[in-house]
């Protein structure tokens, strides 16, 4: 798939997008939390036939602005929205994994003229619980960095589709191979999803919304029964045999589930 780099900068912050060009609805990929545009490769590429796709580095990660001064909630979906206007996106569909799906549900509720449908993947308006800070600081913080090698590098993150994608994220430095974004930087940018309920945000999306799971997924069940409690007409689907990283485990899988969602009603 040839991708076309594309830069937008608002408010002197640089957002860099991957865009696949292609006919059809646009289709706006938002990777999680110390993640980047190009996990989404694999998925991008089936959808690249039938679809415009963009994949956005988020700010504080890839290639886009490693510090910007803003990583609240706000500043993402202004973000998302800029991106739409700057790149000619009619009412894309926003598909979000983990804090990406958070930031595709606010946009999505804030902006409902925006956004065609939502596809949350490894994502829920989750009850706060600050606790989940410090299990992510400490995550970041065992990874051995820098990298010898960038085969060390997908040995750490699990091998395979997974362990290859976390370890595109990384680039190379004369001592080894080190991560693209701080990690106070995407630690804050996680703060307001943790103190907040996005509940009420969920409650007010109008358009068309499917919520793919892992099977060993890291959203609690009492999250999800609430998440679709408060939304019935919500599609959900549990993808067996993967972990929170589906969209890599199992691309193949969520093109389809993508297609047959967006070729119903809306």
């Amino acid at each position: 798939m040839e991708w076309s780099e594309r830069v937008v900068v608002r408010d002197g912050v640089r957002l860099v997008c991957r865009d696949g060009g292609g006919p059809g609805p646009a289709v706006m990929l938002l990777h999680g939390l110390a993640g980047h545009a190009g996990e989404w490769d694999a998925l991008a590429e089936r959808l690249a036939g039938r679809h415009r796709v963009v994949a956005v580095d988020q700010r504080g990660h890839g290639a886009s602005e490693r510090r910007p001064g803003d990583v609240s909630r706000a500043a993402f979906v202004a973000d998302v929205v800029a991106v739409a206007a700057r790149l000619g996106l009619d009412r894309p569909v926003l598909v979000g994994q983990s804090l990406g799906g958070h930031t595709a549900l606010l946009t999505a509720a804030a902006h409902p003229a925006l956004v065609r449908s939502l596809v949350l993947v490894e994502a829920a308006p989750r009850v706060p619980d600050p606790r989940v800070l410090l299990a992510i600081g400490a995550w970041l913080d065992s990874w051995p960095v820098p990298f010898p090698s960038r085969a060390a590098a997908v040995s750490f993150f699990g091998g395979g589709r997974v362990g290859e994608g976390w370890a595109a994220g990384l680039e190379r430095h004369e001592d080894g191979w080190r991560p693209r974004f701080d990690r106070d930087v995407v630690v804050a940018a996680l703060a307001g999803t943790v103190r907040r309920s996005s509940l009420p945000a969920w409650r007010r999306v109008g358009c068309p919304a499917l919520a793919v799971f892992a099977r060993s997924s890291l959203i609690p069940g009492p999250d999800i029964d609430a998440m679709l409690a408060r939304r019935p007409p919500t599609v959900a689907v549990s993808v067996p045999g993967t972990g929170h990283d589906l969209h890599m485990e199992r691309p193949e899988i969520l093109h389809e589930l993508l297609e047959g969602f967006l070729a119903g009603p809306g």
